[in-house]
């Protein structure tokens, strides 16, 4: 089975959401690589992750921009 990229992206900000500076910038790269469904996708996903992790959730803001 292929792997989307917003798959890949995803996976990718969980393994880094010990930490929010790099969780920021994986943000940002993920936004200049993904379709604009796929954008959607990631801030619906990014909405739910950060109920649990408090921390990240000013990384929100790229997606506003």
């Amino acid at each position: 089975m292929e792997k989307t990229m917003f798959n890949y992206t995803k996976g990718i900000l969980e393994r880094v959401s010990f930490d929010p500076v790099l969780f920021c910038k994986e943000v940002q790269k993920a936004l200049k690589v993904l379709l604009p469904y796929e954008i959607e996708q990631l801030s619906e996903w990014l909405l739910q992750f950060v109920k649990e992790k408090p921390e990240l959730k000013h990384c929100q803001i790229y997606l506003n921009s």
